[in-house]
């Protein structure tokens, strides 16, 4: 392999967590430049792309005046992870691909981008638009995403939400602010909508296929934003999943595809898109929750990838193994938090974003 050390080693170090890969730069030189290297990058995000965590945004929970969080990983337990460096005090609001995206509580209107393994941060420029003076109802976007493509080094920001003249009332008017970290700035479009989205569904939009998604509130359909064209398009569930007493529909990212978990009293049913295209959805797996009923009422899915999905509760993180059908509590808490985890709980999986 050239310079490089052979390719045991480097599958061994693309298996650190990245705060100790960064450690081993100084063992010589060969290793400091690997972090660099677009080979041993992309090898290294491919390995953790198999690694799925969640993110607990504690500060949200426990009213902290320093934003903190705890990443529950499925390989190396529990740690905690200060956003410290961003010298503010803010709100996780999207997570895709290893980064963050965070509003300041004090200063509203100001956004973040970080990656919080590597504690490195990018202040947004404000919108022109000025729009925290015109969303509806609260004067924060209704939709906040995150699209992070590792592959082609850039990231998009959205903010989307209900526009209210002052003075008037809502119109239906639908403005789109998209952030491009390749021109560092700002794009807006305008459309008319009626959508609603609960709290769970603006906190999962999941990046696949170029667009971000969200389910809808009413859970009829996912509403997608291609970042390629900026429009928004509908797409359909699977004709077997239903919603309503006793079933909830949850959306997540299954190793970059759509994935539907609906989960009834007795029952986890778990669909994945197999043709985005065609909108070809499979279901993949049920599971009987027969084993964690008294839980179930409050449960929520949070990440996932083949082999592995991540459920929070009000003070536990469970994972369950498909493979074994085995579940498993990996954190929980005694005390009395004031939101419950999955109220601010995040996939998330660590990446090195490739330097220029």
């Amino acid at each position: 392999m050239g310079i490089f050390p052979d390719e045991v080693i480097l599958q061994i170090l693309a298996r650190l967590p990245v705060k100790s890969l960064f450690k081993t730069k100084s063992v010589c030189k060969l290793w400091y430049k690997l972090v660099s290297d677009k080979y041993f990058v992309k090898l290294y995000n491919e390995v953790s792309s198999k690694n799925p965590m969640v993110l607990i945004d504690t500060s949200v929970s426990e009213s902290k005046s320093k934003s903190s969080l705890i990443c529950v990983d499925n390989l190396r337990g529990v740690s905690e992870v200060s956003l410290d460096f961003l010298k503010d005090r803010v709100k996780v609001r999207a997570s895709c691909n290893g980064l963050l995206c965070c509003s300041s509580i004090p200063d509203k209107g100001v956004y973040y981008v970080c990656n919080p393994m590597t504690r490195v941060s990018k202040l947004l420029p404000r919108s022109r638009e000025r729009p925290v003076t015109r969303f509806y109802p609260d004067g924060e976007a209704t939709l906040v995403g995150l699209a992070c493509d590792i592959s082609k080094n850039k990231f998009n920001v959205v903010l989307a939400g209900y526009h209210r003249t002052f003075g008037h009332r809502p119109d239906g008017t639908f403005i789109c602010l998209i952030f491009d970290s390749d021109s560092n700035k700002w794009r807006k479009f305008v459309s008319h909508r009626d959508d609603h989205f609960t709290h769970m569904n603006k906190n999962q939009v999941v990046f696949v296929n170029g667009a971000l998604h969200w389910l809808t509130g009413s859970c009829s359909y996912i509403l997608a934003l291609d970042l390629d064209y900026d429009v928004w398009r509908k797409i359909s569930l699977p004709d077997e999943v239903s919603y309503g007493t006793g079933n909830r529909v949850y959306l997540l990212d299954s190793s970059g595809c759509l994935s539907l978990i609906q989960i009834s009293d007795a029952w986890m049913k778990i669909w994945v898109m197999e043709d985005y295209e065609k909108e070809v959805w499979h279901m993949v797996d049920g599971v009987s929750l027969r084993c964690i009923r008294g839980l179930v009422p409050g449960i929520f899915p949070i990440a996932q990838t083949g082999e592995c999905i991540f459920l929070a509760t009000h003070k536990q993180v469970l994972v369950y193994h498909q493979r074994g059908r085995v579940w498993k509590e990996m954190y929980s808490v005694k005390n009395n938090a004031t939101l419950p985890f999955w109220f601010s709980a995040h996939a998330f999986r660590s990446t090195i974003f490739p330097s220029d």
